[in-house]
């Protein structure tokens, strides 16, 4: 068997060697310098149903170990019994089962290469790694709980007596579950499911993780369950989970388009299952569920409900307008004309359109927030906001100054009175409509400097001591209040800009070796590498959200006081701004900054 095994191992490190030695890919699958971020269901599509099996890899080890790291992924109550089967049998008592709820997946993404090392009677295998989170069996990605940097383990040829096993087994194995980053990427969907804010006037999205092995008749079942337990932990101080002791009753039953959810739900009248049918109608809509459901209450049928009538009637978000983008040219706001885009107008009137050094647009029904900074004496910053329907003219000046200030940006509302927050001098600070700013403490070591709303109005993303959080707004009275804090657990370092790309991800500017820009969910456990060297850090950073059209998808950022744009990534110079004098003859164009959307 030694000589077998030794032939195994020396026919793996010759496979390592003719890939370069990269053993397992570092992301090979991301998209390089791609169009723009992955469109929302991206993550959603799910590549296969079950992993593959120990055998599977043959006497390739790059490849079992792949497999290994994969070997988690599917329903969580036959995690154990996959994983078991590529650990030797006379080791598998090693690894302690855990069952129904308590059964959790420690997500890792490998920092380098694996050292696979052929040794006399096994190979020796070493990765590094970072702790990305726990998957649940609720499908909740949460903070990760381990903290270790490196496993060791080894493989052997070690099949039952008699059996002349092909492949490998792994012996000395980590005593938790292992999951790859690209293994859930690969072997899971990513689904929002909604809960409604405590206003219950909007429909909040919670990210969720399916198992593609999930068959269709019982994943209607699966997202009630998830909608009854409740959201997940960092979003309850800004939703409102189901009444106490909610309940479902057996499984969704039904095919064809019909489908029927029986439950135990306490105070269910018909506001509460108006509400309901709305959060299921939402929670279902990638499900290609467009039939009817009906919920029924202890057995009672109470409520039919048309799945895409549902939705249609109760938009997320409640506008359709196109992005347009503009930027600071010369201390005024400008348009930007991009290839066939029409350009806006400014919505500014030209005697308030100076001293400009960032600006932040936002349209609310029928008018335009407007969120000026505007650079003053001795170089101090303030902040001048107004509100107009076509065109802001008005503005009310901040009394307090900075020395520097970030763009500002809007917290989305239900017509309540206007909010935003904006980074000054290290500090986050919430306006009104007066410009009177008031700091918001987030309890996070570090100086903040970026900043970043969600269209739903009740989540931020923040940079901190350079690191990336993601929190929950609740609104009382209203005005609002950051939840605690969930640091993101990124691949890039030193994140400078951040926006919102969609309803579950982030586009985040840092350093992987390089300046760089990448699509993160929300969590931060799924990457797409979109921009794989900007040259300079981005100190600004502008998405649009993947809700949006004909834009959705597109970014502009500014690197060392130049700005560029994607979809494809293309400098933005003096001729892309609109309504400009040349400069006289001899005189050197200056470049537009800060550049930003209005929708």
């Amino acid at each position: 068997m030694r000589r077998r095994l030794l032939s195994a191992a020396l026919g793996g490190a010759l496979v390592l060697a003719g890939l370069g030695g990269c053993g397992i890919p570092d992301r090979t699958a991301v998209q390089i310098e791609q169009r723009g971020p992955a469109a929302e269901t991206s993550w959603s599509s799910g590549r296969g149903s079950e992993p593959p099996t120990r055998a599977a890899s043959g006497s390739d080890a790059e490849g079992f170990v792949r497999n290994f790291l994969a070997a988690a992924a599917g329903e969580p109550d036959r995690a154990y019994e996959r994983v078991k089967q590529f650990i030797a049998p006379t080791h598998r008592a090693g690894l302690q089962e855990k069952q129904g709820s308590e059964v959790a997946l420690s997500v890792v993404r490998l920092t380098d290469n694996p050292v696979i090392t052929p040794d006399v009677d096994s190979i020796k295998v070493t990765i590094t790694v970072q702790q990305v989170g726990l998957l649940r069996a609720n499908g909740i990605l949460v903070p990760p709980l381990a903290t270790e940097t490196t496993y060791e383990f080894r493989l052997v040829n070690a099949g039952p007596v008699g059996q002349d096993d092909i492949g490998f087994y792994v012996s000395d194995p980590p005593n938790l579950l292992l999951l790859s980053d690209e293994a859930l990427r690969q072997y899971y969907q990513t689904k929002s499911i909604y809960f409604w804010n405590s206003d219950r006037t909007r429909l909040v999205p919670d990210q969720r993780y399916l198992s593609s092995a999930v068959p269709p008749e019982r994943r209607v079942s699966e997202v009630v369950r998830w909608l009854t337990a409740g959201p997940s932990e960092w979003l309850r101080i800004g939703v409102s989970g189901l009444p106490d002791r909610t309940e479902m009753i057996n499984n969704a039953t039904g095919s064809d388009g019909r489908w029927e959810v029986n439950l135990d739900m306490p105070g269910a009248d018909e506001q509460r299952l108006e509400q309901l049918a709305t959060q299921l109608a939402w929670s279902l809509q990638d499900m290609d569920l467009d039939g009817t459901l009906e919920i029924k209450i202890l057995n009672q049928p109470r409520k039919l409900v048309d799945l895409g009538e549902q939705r249609s009637t109760n938009q997320l978000y409640g506008f359709d307008e196109s992005a347009q983008r503009f930027c600071v040219y010369e201390g005024a706001i400008h348009a930007l004309a991009v290839g066939n885009e029409l350009p806006g107008l400014v919505p500014v009137a030209a005697e308030a359109n100076r001293d400009v050094v960032s600006a932040g647009l936002r349209r609310a029904g029928g008018d335009v927030l407007a969120a000026l900074v505007l650079a003053g004496e001795n170089g101090r910053q303030r902040l001048a906001v107004g509100r107009g329907q076509e065109l802001v003219e008005t503005f009310v000046t901040s009394e307090s100054a900075h020395t520097t200030m970030g763009r500002p940006v809007w917290i989305r509302t239900d017509g309540g009175r206007p909010s935003g927050l904006v980074v000054a001098d290290g500090g986050l600070y919430r306006f009104d409509d007066h410009a009177v700013l008031r700091p918001v403490s987030l309890g996070l070591p570090g100086r903040v400097s970026a900043v970043a709303a969600a269209l739903d109005g009740h989540r931020i993303a923040v940079i901190v001591g350079g690191a990336l959080y993601v929190a929950a707004i609740s609104w009382e009275g209203g005005v609002p209040t950051v939840g605690p804090a969930r640091r993101l657990v990124i691949s890039l370092h030193n994140p400078t800009a951040v926006d919102w790309a969609g309803e579950s991800r982030l586009v985040v500017a840092g350093s992987a070796g390089r300046p760089a820009i990448y699509d993160v969910s929300v969590d931060g456990a799924l990457e797409t590498r979109l921009r794989d060297d900007t040259g300079a850090a981005a100190t600004q950073l502008s998405a649009v959200p993947a809700q949006l059209s004909p834009l959705a998808g597109s970014f502009m950022y500014e690197a060392n006081g130049v700005i560029y744009r994607s979809n494809p990534f293309q400098r933005l110079g003096r001729e892309h701004v609109q309504d400009v004098t040349p400069p006289p003859a001899g005189v050197h164009a200056g470049y537009p900054t800060a550049p930003f959307f209005l929708y």
